[in-house]
């Protein structure tokens, strides 16, 4: 019935158009395909059988129903096979027809009407076909089959070569046909793909210049590849024109005629000024079409659609600018996979706004996509979130040779081409770890090759002392630069399940209760929420005390690893990755709120907040420690309006109140400024018995669409007489579907996480569920139901689609955050004291100290001494000793010959910072005390004691001496007058 219904929109559409030249189509090419895993012999033919196989929609992958269900490890691989029938209209005669795929996992063969197109194997990357002349027009049906190969070990054809990438570590193994397909039909002069694989095209290219933020103004610029492949030369007009998000022309102009001879190509550009533009930003996915058209005799023969943004961006004095306003990154590494349960990756486009939003609204500005290119759908979904992206090429955990290397440039060749008119695109990433100079040279020159204008850094992971990187930063340690700003990739490692509130709540998890991993302690990897939650917050302030703001060298932020719980390596006691701030259902843990607290700003916190972590349902007779996350300088804590007394902060935003006795009734939390004045609450409420169950659509803004592929998003809760939901039910539901709609179920804990089960707990009084709809429209109804307490029941209808239409095109940019403020994003909170000059006496070069080269590092045993550009009075000295993570160094300061501090520098994740008694003076000497004291201070975290995820500077230390990575000098904001804000005001 798809095929047939799909056929006839076609033949409509061009027979509208027979009097004039036909507009080019994009059209889903997702609908009515048959599955089959296992081999299949013949079925590449166009005569085979295949109406025993499993009708699906795509995108869809064959072993979904493993998702969660399964160790990364153990999810099935082999061959599976994928065919569709279809008809196209009469008038692609003479026209141009394209395939393009999103991706297959790992490999895949494809065969029109028994032809064969082709064999793309990287298991990453878009790519297409032109099928112009094995296509064939109405009323014969098309046969398109696809042999798919997932197998972890598969080897490239020609060179035997395995995929540095296809990892049972972090690359989930979602087989086959997991992503998007569209069709293209255009006249034989045409605009091309941005398909580099197999296609050897660069498609359309948008960009801005000559950026006027304030007066909202750009310079914009198209350019289109367009190649010939007529019979004779062809004369036309190259146009463009610009729509805002609510669809209004804002600006038109043309770049002149061209002449195209046959079986050539050109690149026809226009540019124009543009005022009124509002600019893409952080929680601002403000998009425009543009839409670029070659026009002869007065009339359009073609035309793309481009979908994009437009944004300023600036790398550099270790920090990041978008729209000449400061940022320091806070994020995530996400895995590429960014799956669901009994799913995978193949969620509907809303769905990818859903998850990709709640970063937003947890505070993110960036993510990190880990290892490998995400698809289309989730770059596209960042666009429209307001979400930065970190787009990889594809790769382990090290740097290749041979045609490893080259098969990774291919891939990010590929993704640029593809991503490069996504606003969201901020970074290539070249690497999952070090890449040597001249590779990353060769990836610069990659971009600037591509993507020349698009305002995007190329680097990598680690490259401290790179000069050809322009970002870089360690895993999980703390970088600091003055020049390409670092920021750190996957910190906080810790996992957790969302269950396991304390070891108070049902089901009484002690924190760090579990299995060993592999025959060493995974107490770290068996959190419960309270210290997940403490461990988030007291990583993120390592990043958020040497932020924009504290000096000349700075910290560019951190990406905490991962948002939500994943299907990829894990440590914990369950067969999936439990790190996230979300679990796999995207139910916020109190990690969530514990970001949305710290990362309320651009730079600085901007809106203050407060989080009591936790719940307060407990029993009689059980004392705890209250930890509240908060952005003030002061919290009060209250129980039933009673004074608990107030609190400092540790580590930047935790307030901790000790052994509190629960009584029933109202916690509150009240944040205070510097200065005594409330501005900030946050409270916890004792709930009542359960007695009902609730259910909720998370709906998505456009209608569910009656596909085969759209999904519904039902959320259960146990709820008291209020409504409330009860914190510590554990309650066992069992759920009735009916209507045209197909259940995929949720995910808990359980015997095979309950993928699939119709029955399941809810954990923490919620759970979720995902159906998927059919391709019939309709009403669908959920009822749940549970021993003892009233049932629920939700329906709601599914709709159906004009055949062809694409999912997820009208999906409106989420706008919350509102346009990049004109405000500066930090306020100074100290000055870097210049260094003139420094000396010691042995060792090895002194200047090592001072370099801005976290590569290098000086050591000795005798005092080191630093003369400063002028005199001031020092408050502060910040220092990464060598060996930092272990040693600890007893240190006298003196300046000008007077002591100002004499302890023991402690051991970090990086720099340290040690309090001075204020002296003016000019020059600062440092003599270490005696033998320094090497005790590993970071056991429990098997990164961190990976002394390959470092630059430690501890083999450059010998006994009794003092070693120094960097060392800077600081005076109070106050003291310098010439001090200067990010958008270059006196503080």
């Amino acid at each position: 019935m798809i095929q047939r219904c799909f056929a006839a929109f076609l033949i409509g559409v061009a027979s509208l158009a027979s009097a004039q030249p036909l507009p080019r189509e994009q059209l889903d090419f997702n609908a009515g395909w048959r599955l089959h895993v296992g081999e299949a012999a013949g079925a590449q033919e166009a005569k085979f059988d295949d109406s025993a196989w499993k009708p699906v929609t795509l995108p869809h992958a064959w072993n979904e129903d493993e998702a969660f269900k399964k160790d990364i490890k153990d999810l099935s691989t082999g061959i599976a096979w994928y065919r569709k029938s279809f008809t196209l209209p009469k008038t692609i005669v003479g026209r141009k027809v394209f395939i393009e795929f999103e991706g297959v996992r790992q490999a895949g063969e494809v065969w029109l009407n028994g032809k064969r197109l082709g064999l793309h194997e990287n298991g990453i990357t878009a790519f297409g076909f032109d099928i112009s002349d094995a296509v064939r027009p109405a009323p014969a049906v098309n046969v398109m089959a696809v042999r798919t190969d997932n197998d972890w070990a598969y080897r490239e054809q020609l060179s035997g070569a395995r995929f540095q990438w296809s990892d049972r570590n972090f690359n989930a193994n979602y087989g086959g046909l997991s992503k998007n397909l569209r069709l293209h039909i255009a006249d034989k002069v045409y605009q091309t793909l941005p398909l580099y694989a197999h296609l050897g095209s660069t498609g359309v290219y948008v960009y801005a210049k000559d950026f006027d933020i304030a007066g909202r103004s750009a310079t914009l610029h198209a350019e289109s590849e367009i190649r010939n492949e007529d019979a004779a030369a062809r004369t036309f007009v190259y146009k463009v024109s610009v729509q805002d998000a609510a669809g209004k022309t804002v600006a038109s102009f043309d770049g002149g005629r061209y002449t195209v001879a046959p079986r050539e190509s050109l690149t026809a550009k226009a540019s124009a000024r543009v005022s009124g533009l509002n600019f893409w930003s952080w929680g601002y996915g403000y998009l425009y079409t543009v839409t670029t058209s070659l026009e002869a005799e007065g009339r359009v023969f073609d035309a793309v659609a481009t979908r994009t943004g437009f944004r300023k961006t600036e790398f550099g004095h270790g920090m990041v600018k978008l729209n000449d306003r400061a940022l320091q990154m806070k994020g995530y590494a996400q895995r590429s996979s960014n799956e669901w349960p009994a799913v995978g990756l193949s969620v509907p486009p809303w769905l990818s706004d859903y998850s990709n939003g709640l970063m937003v609204e947890s505070g993110a500005n960036l993510v990190r996509w880990m290892h490998i290119t995400p698809w289309k759908q989730d770059v596209e979904s960042c666009d429209r979130v307001g979400l930065m992206q970190m787009l990889p090429a594809g790769d382990s955990e090290r740097d290749a040779q041979g045609r490893s290397w080259v098969a990774r440039t291919e891939v990010m060749r590929d993704a640029i081409i593809y991503f490069r008119n996504n606003p969201s695109v901020l970074v290539y990433e070249s690497g999952n770890n070090g890449i040597s100079e001249a590779h990353m040279a060769e990836m610069k020159a990659l971009r600037d090759r591509f993507d020349p204008h698009g305002g995007r850094a190329a680097g990598s992971r680690d490259m401290l002392g790179s000069r050809e990187a322009e970002y870089g930063g360690e895993m999980l340690y703390v970088n600091k630069s003055a020049r390409q700003p670092f920021w750190q990739t996957e910190y906080s490692r810790d996992e957790g399940l969302r269950k396991y509130w304390d070891e108070f709540s049902p089901p009484f998890h002690k924190d760090g209760e579990g299995p060993l991993y592999n025959g060493q302690d995974a107490s770290v990897y068996n959190r419960n929420q309270d210290s997940h939650a403490i461990e988030n917050v007291v990583r993120w302030y390592d990043f958020w005390r040497e932020r924009p703001g504290t000096g000349t060298r700075v910290n560019g932020g951190g990406l905490n690893i991962i948002f939500s719980d994943s299907n990829t390596h894990h440590r914990g006691a369950e067969n999936y990755r439990r790190s996230g701030e979300v679990d796999a259902m995207r139910i916020t843990k109190d990690g969530f709120y514990a970001h949305q607290v710290m990362w309320d700003g651009w730079v600085d916190v901007e809106r203050p907040r407060a989080h009591i972590i936790g719940h307060w349902n407990y029993a009689a007779g059980v004392r705890k420690n209250v930890t509240v996350v908060s952005s003030a300088a002061m919290v009060e804590l209250f129980l039933n309006g009673k004074s608990l007394g107030k609190a400092q902060p540790t580590n930047g935003f935790l307030f901790s109140f000790r052994d509190v006795a629960w009584q029933a009734g109202r916690l509150k939390a009240v944040g205070y400024d510097a200065q005594g004045r409330k501005i900030t609450e946050a409270q916890h409420e004792t709930v009542g018995q359960p007695v009902a169950l609730k259910l909720t659509r998370i709906a998505s803004p456009v209608a569910l669409r009656a596909d085969g592929a759209d999904m519904a998003l039902l959320e259960v809760e146990v709820v008291d007489g209020k409504g409330r939901r009860h914190p510590i039910a554990l309650n066992s539901v069992e759920f009735e579907l009916t209507g045209p709609a197909e259940w995929r179920g949720g995910i808990a804990q359980g015997p095979d996480n309950f993928i699939g089960a119709r029955t399941l707990p809810v954990e923490g009084g919620v759970n979720r569920v995902l159906v998927r709809t059919s391709t019939e429209a309709g009403r669908i109804t959920l009822t749940a139901k549970s021993a003892g307490l009233k049932s629920a029941q939700i329906a709601f209808d599914s709709v159906a689609v004009q055949p062809g239409s694409m999912a997820g095109a009208d999906l409106p940019g989420r706008l919350d955050r509102g346009p990049t403020p004109a405000t500066p994003a930090f306020k100074p909170t100290r000055i870097a004291v210049p260094v003139a000059g420094v000396t010691a006496t042995d060792g090895l070069d002194p200047r090592r100290a001072i370099d801005d080269d976290e590569t290098t590092a000086w050591s000795g045993k005798q005092p080191i001494s630093f003369e400063l550009a002028r005199p001031a009075r020092l408050t502060e000295v910040t220092m990464k000793t060598a060996g930092f993570r272990a040693r600890s160094y007893p240190v006298r300061i003196t300046v000008d010959g007077r002591e100002v501090f004499r302890g023991a520098t402690p051991r970090s994740l990086g720099y340290v910072t040690l309090t001075l008694q204020p002296i003016l003076g000019r020059k600062v000497m440092i003599d270490v005390l005696g033998g320094s004291e090497a005790r590993e201070a970071f056991a429990g975290i098997t990164e961190l004691v990976d002394q390959k995820n470092a630059t430690t500077g501890e083999q450059l230390v010998g006994k009794g001496e003092l070693g120094l990575i960097e060392i800077e000098f600081y005076e109070a904001a106050a003291a310098e007058v010439t001090a200067r804000d990010d958008k270059g005001n006196k503080p």
